[in-house]
Parts: structure tokens; sequence; C-alpha cells
């Protein structure tokens, strides 16, 4: 499976999706992986830097806050930035689509999530250092369990 987007991509899909309406990062997450069918989300600590990242470059300006929930709502120099990028945007906004497609014809989207998540841990587990002997054990087994249970479902 490709990368969902490439370098650069999301910042316009944030940013078109603020343009819709204010949004909270939260919300952000949870309307991207509605719009490609549940086979990806963007991670917390990807969405919440692009949007300071977008604020600081005067794209998004902060709308309201909710407690620790931060409102976003676009700027005049944010609109004019996707209307500079539209074609580039709509590309994004149909891959989109057709990944949800893709991913709606036979294959459960939860689980693609799942599957996701799961590489997404084990990759960041990884990236912290060399795992002990009994840290490898329980990786083993937890994989080991879970092949077990898929094999049995």
């Amino acid at each position: 499976m490709r990368r969902m987007f490439d370098q650069g991509d999301l910042k316009f899909v944030v940013l078109a999706l603020i343009a819709e309406k204010p949004r909270h990062g939260y919300e952000i997450i949870k309307e991207i992986e509605s719009r490609v069918g549940g086979a990806y989300a963007p991670s917390p600590g990807v969405i919440y830097p692009l949007l300071t990242m977008l604020e600081e470059m005067g794209l998004v300006e902060l709308n309201a806050s909710e407690g620790a929930k931060k409102m976003f709502a676009i700027t005049e120099q944010g609109k004019a930035e996707l209307e500079t990028n539209k074609a580039n945007v709509d590309a994004l906004f149909a891959r989109i689509d057709a990944a949800r497609e893709s991913f709606s014809s036979g294959r459960a989207p939860q689980i693609v999530r799942a599957v996701e998540n799961l590489r997404l841990a084990l990759r960041l587990r990884m990236e912290r250092g060399p795992l002990s002997e009994a840290e490898v054990e329980k990786v083993a087994a937890a994989l080991d369990t879970a092949a077990q249970v898929i094999e049995r479902a």
C-alpha cells in the first residue's frame, strides 16, 4: 500500500477541511479517517504540529477554545493558498475518494486501521531503542496470540 499522502499534501487537506468549517485537531483526524473509509487516520503527533505550523504561516487562526481544544478557522491568506493550489487540492481529495472506494470494496476498514496501528506501535517501540530479551518475548507472545485469535475468527 502506498503512503496516503506525499510530503506536504496533508497541509492542503487540513487547510481545506478548516476552510469547510472551523475545526479542532481531533475533529480533523476523525474527518480524514471518515473520508478514507477508516483505512487511515493521521496521528495527533502529525496533526497538532501541522496546525501550529499553519497558524505560524498565517493560513489559519485560533477561532475559539473549548478547554484544551483549540478551534481553528481559515484566514484570507489560507483561502488564497488553497486557491493557488486548487488543482493539487482537488487531486488529493480525488485520491482520498479513490482510497475510500478501494478499501470499502472487500477490505474491512476497521481491520486495515488496526493493522496500521499495530505497524505504527511496533515502529515507534523499535525507534526507542533495543528490546531486552524479556521485551522481545512479550512482543512475540502478543503477536502470536493475535495470530491465533485471527486464525480462529
